[in-house]
């Protein structure tokens, strides 16, 4: 997490426009069937692990540093890192009142947090009108930091269409993060985020909404796993 928040600050100070996709298995399989997703993850500014799985896999490969970058605990790392600094945070994203109620729960946690601004875009598509509407208003709040609760993949298109539109400096997508520090959903206790088991918990209290995310992906990520580790299978990151 350190070197996670010393690259955000750099950004922020040299006012460079990235994006930062906080991804686990879901994103990392939604990615192998579908370019687009692939390349928003290979040009985004930083890719972090959101779950154990990810963190294991890598350490696997020889990757001994990697450790877990997760959604909820960066959000409110940086929200603590940014009050001395005066940075300004812009919430979009979360059903009607959700980004409200986040951000006056990370209020009452920091109370020197700036908020920006907040939004809850409809769950249907935008059209260009009301797109630029929303391009402008967070614009026009000097924001430095946009979090993004759309949930994976579609804050990580997102994120791609809207990188050089908007001028904050930052853009990082946590989807249930917004839910999660809202206090509308429940997080998995730490001993199963800590044992890879979040995923259970999630699904136990989201069946219909998360099934396919769970019960599909997660199969198929220890199958291209099992194949990479035994040599049957080389992924490339352009094109398998």
């Amino acid at each position: 997490m350190p070197l996670v928040l010393e690259i955000i600050e750099g950004w922020i100070a040299r006012r460079e426009r990235r994006y930062v996709c906080v991804s686990g298995v879901h994103g990392v399989m939604e990615s192998q069937d579908d370019d687009e997703l692939r390349q928003i993850h290979n040009t985004a500014g930083m890719v972090t692990p959101d779950g154990m799985p990810l963190v294991w896999v890598s350490r696997l490969r020889g990757y001994r540093q990697v450790s877990r970058v997760y959604g909820p605990d960066l959000m409110l790392a940086v929200c603590e890192c940014s009050t001395p600094k005066g940075w300004r945070h812009f919430f979009y994203g979360g059903a009607e009142g959700a980004p409200e109620l986040l951000a006056a729960r990370l209020r009452e946690r920091f109370p020197n947090l700036q908020v920006a601004g907040t939004h809850s875009p409809p769950f249907r598509a935008l059209n260009e009108d009301e797109d630029q509407q929303i391009v402008k208003m967070i614009n026009d709040s000097a924001a430095d930091v946009v979090w993004v609760g759309l949930s994976t993949p579609k804050q990580e298109r997102w994120m791609a269409a809207h990188r050089e539109q908007l001028t904050a400096p930052v853009l990082i997508g946590v989807g249930a993060a917004f839910d999660f520090h809202a206090g509308l959903k429940r997080q998995a206790p730490r001993w199963m985020q800590r044992s890879g088991l979040e995923w259970l918990f999630r699904l136990a209290t989201e069946p219909r909404r998360l099934w396919r995310r769970y019960l599909i992906n997660n199969p198929k990520f220890v199958i291209a796993v099992g194949m990479q580790l035994a040599g049957l299978r080389r992924y490339d990151s352009k094109n398998d």
